[in-house]
Formats: C-alpha cells, sequence, structure tokens
C-alpha cells in the first residue's frame, strides 16, 4: 500500500497538483497581501467589496421583516420575526424558481416575476432584507448593481442594474404599495449576520461568513479606516466585506488545473473556486484519473473502464470517497471488478485532490481569521459561520480542513476559532440586514 501511495505521490508532484507541496505560512501571505492590495483599490485578485452593513446594531424584537433570497436554482421568499428570546421565526415561507433559469429574461420580467413571488407577504412591512447570491457592487443607500450573473442565470439585460432600486419600480407599477426599504446583501454576509443571531449569548471576538458548496466565498467585519480605497467612511466604525475569495488567483496551480481551466466558458475566472468547490471538484478529479491513465498508473483493462466516464461531479466523488466498493458511483463500478492495486490507486488520488482542497480552504479561512485581528482569547473565540454541502456533506472534509487550522492557527498563531451552522442561514442574516441597516 505504501508503494502504492508513493507512486500517487510521485505522480501529483511532478503535475504541481500534490497538497504537500503547499506551505500554509507562505500562501496565507500572499492572501493577506492580496486582501490588504484590494482594500486599497490597487490590483489584487480579491475584490474586497465594501458592503456598508454594519454588525453593531441591537436587532429589533417582535418587528416583522420580509426576507428574499435568490440563490442559484430557487427564489425563496418569507418573513421574519425575532421574539424577546433573540429566536427567529419564519412564517410565510414560499418557494419559487429563480428568474432565468431556464430561459433569457429581460430586465421588466425579471424584475415583475420577483414583485409576484412577495405578492403575498408585500403588505406586512416596509423592510426587506434581501439575500442576492450574485456579485454586487455595494452603494451606501444598501442598494447593490449587478456586476455579472453565474450558475447559468441569463438575464442580460439586468446586468449593470439597481436591484432594490428596479425592484421598488415593479411594486409600484403592479400597484402593491410605497417604496420598501430594501437592503442588498450576498449569502456570506448573509451567513455571517446568522452567526451573530445565534451567538445566544456567548462571547465572540469578530465573525466570518464563509461558503463552500457549488461555489465559495468569504465574508468578515473590517474596520472603515483600513478600507483606504473609500474615503467617506467614518474611521471609527466597522462593516463587513464581502471578499470574493473565490477569484483568489495566486494558489499554486498544477498542469491539470491549467487544461482544466482552459478547457471550461470562463478560463481564468475564479480560479481558487475551480480548486476547491463543489461545482469543480469533481471534473478535477476527473481529468486528474485521465492524466495518470496517460502515465500508466492503471493496468490496460482498468484504464479502459476509467476513461469511458467522461463526466464526473462532485456528489459522484463523494459517495466513491464514502463507500468504494458499493455506493453506485461510476468510481465504484470500476472498481468492483479489477485488480485491488488498481482500486487502490484511483482512492489515493481522489484523497489528494480532497486533501488539496482542504488545505486550501483552511488557508482562506486562516487569512481571514488574521486580518480580523480578533479571536486571541480562548475564551472569546472567532466564530466561523460555515454553510455549504462540500463543506458539510464531502466525507471528512470538515475535519481535514480543522485539522490545518489547530496546526496553524491555534497552535502557531494563538488564534482561536468556533465554526457552527445555522439553519436557514441566509433568511436570518437577510432578516438582521432589514431590520439593521
Amino acid at each position: 500500500m505504501k508503494q502504492i501511495k508513493n507512486k500517487v505521490k510521485d505522480f501529483l508532484k511532478n503535475n504541481g497538483m500534490d497538497p504537500a507541496d503547499i506551505k500554509i505560512e507562505q500562501l496565507c501571505r500572499v492572501f493577506l497581501d492580496e486582501m490588504e492590495k484590494g482594500l486599497a483599490g490597487k490590483k489584487s485578485s480579491l475584490a474586497m467589496l465594501p458592503t456598508y452593513i454594519e454588525t453593531e446594531q441591537e436587532i429589533p424584537k417582535n418587528k416583522p421583516v420580509i426576507v428574499m433570497d435568490a440563490g442559484g436554482t430557487n427564489f425563496r421568499v418569507a418573513t421574519v420575526v425575532f421574539g424577546d428570546d433573540g429566536k427567529a421565526a419564519i412564517g410565510d415561507f414560499k418557494l419559487f424558481e429563480m428568474p432565468g433559469l431556464k430561459s433569457k429574461v429581460g430586465k421588466t420580467k425579471f424584475f415583475s416575476s420577483m414583485t409576484y413571488y412577495i405578492k403575498h407577504v408585500v403588505k406586512k412591512s416596509d423592510s426587506v432584507g434581501f439575500c442576492f447570491s450574485y456579485p454586487i457592487e455595494m452603494f451606501p443607500s444598501k442598494d447593490g448593481r449587478v456586476l455579472f450573473f453565474s450558475k447559468e442565470i441569463q438575464a442580460p439585460e439586468v446586468e449593470g442594474q439597481m436591484i432594490g432600486e428596479n425592484l421598488n419600480f415593479a411594486i409600484r407599477d403592479a400597484g402593491l404599495g410605497s417604496k420598501k426599504r430594501i437592503v442588498l446583501l450576498n449569502d456570506t454576509v448573509a451567513t455571517l449576520l446568522a452567526g451573530r443571531a445565534d451567538a445566544s449569548g456567548r462571547a465572540f471576538d469578530s465573525f466570518i461568513g464563509f461558503i463552500l458548496g457549488t461555489g465559495t466565498n468569504c465574508s468578515y467585519v473590517e474596520q472603515n479606516k483600513n478600507i483606504t480605497k473609500k474615503k467617506d467612511l467614518d474611521p471609527a466604525g466597522s462593516q463587513i466585506i464581502n471578499i470574493e475569495s473565490g477569484a483568489f488567483g495566486k494558489a499554486p496551480r498544477g498542469t491539470i488545473d491549467k487544461k482544466f481551466d482552459k478547457s471550461l466558458i470562463n478560463p481564468g475566472v475564479n480560479i481558487f473556486e475551480k480548486m476547491i468547490s463543489g461545482a469543480y471538484l469533481g471534473p478535477i478529479c476527473l481529468r486528474t484519473i485521465q492524466a495518470a491513465i496517460k502515465e500508466k498508473l492503471f493496468s490496460n483493462i482498468t484504464s479502459e473502464k476509467l476513461f469511458a466516464i467522461t463526466k464526473l461531479s462532485s456528489k459522484e466523488v463523494s459517495d466513491f470517497m464514502y463507500s468504494p466498493q458499493a455506493s453506485g458511483s461510476p468510481l465504484s463500478k470500476v472498481i468492483s471488478d479489477v485488480n485491488e492495486q488498481d482500486g487502490v490507486t484511483l482512492y489515493w488520488l481522489i484523497d489528494r485532490m480532497i486533501e488539496r482542497a482542504a488545505k486550501l480552504t483552511a488557508i482562506n479561512l486562516s487569512g481571514v481569521a488574521i486580518k480580523c485581528g480578533k479571536g486571541k482569547n480562548p475564551t472569546r473565540p472567532i466564530c466561523i459561520m460555515a454553510e455549504g454541502t462540500t463543506f458539510y456533506h464531502l466525507p471528512s472534509f470538515r475535519q481535514r480542513v480543522e485539522c490545518y487550522l489547530r496546526q496553524y492557527l491555534v497552535e502557531k498563531k494563538s488564534i482561536f476559532y468556533e465554526i457552527i451552522n445555522v439553519e436557514n442561514a441566509t433568511l436570518i442574516g437577510a432578516a438582521i440586514a432589514g431590520l439593521t441597516n
């Protein structure tokens, strides 16, 4: 078994894909440098987008707020009320299809669809918290302009448009009442705010919002005085920064990464996301397997079977790692009747790709935690609000990330953290934003 593992390691090292070659301390410094440049408005792969959303205000009790969540597939609408105990009660919940998912929609149809979706709650509050999970440029008014759409949404006329402003126009045109106070935020910011609400009296020094599912991103709380690209901020205040960490462009990529990136419709975009997130982990594993076939890591019979696999999802990778012999994954079907050595080789190839993704994830979180400047007291750790199927459901992934975090962040940097998860985080976070900003 050791010989097989060494063979896989040599193959990955020769292709620049070995997780052992990633140096946490070194790459963390690079990540921090990109953060600093982004905050200063200098050229950086990290956009470091100010949200103008603060975290210090008290959450009003027993006051309803309308919440909207525009995701990759679904559009969710509800009302939220925080009771005397601070707990969120979600009501009037309805689930719809995201406009532009199945066919192209124009600007008018995009916003009129949203207006129809909120028709049942539009009279219940003048405040709206709108979690919009696409890149947006935020403004002090708490409204935002769409930079571009991802996740296969087809609404080109909406790109460059102000979301809250146009939604209010649509509400007016539909005869549904007066203008709403709409606060826009993305899913990582909503996730961060949900962690604050779920603290339940516990003392956290700061908060980080982190998502690793189909895609990945991160947000944190920054002092205004450090956001030097904006000259009109109160230096005594603070706000949440949307890092857009999936675009980090300085992680060490191997030959397989680069060839994979060039094969996609958006080469050079969100490079970091393509190394760790659920939309890409399955395909990059398949590319790695195909490269291993060419370098004769498998027997001829196994190579033929593996080469016949043309698509591989992250869920199929996850299923294989959970139960290699019996998962129903195409990888499991291949190893069901091949020699043991080929099965172990396949396992180690995928295991190392997962290990690399976990190490890079830990570097992302470590860099953000260090930038916070908080969490030095173990009785007041940084709260990392983590969401996403890749982070929680890929076998052993979270444990691997936390192993690196403990080795580097806790033991070497003496920064303490706690990872928590909150049900319906984006709805709760959007509610807090709508009520307090």
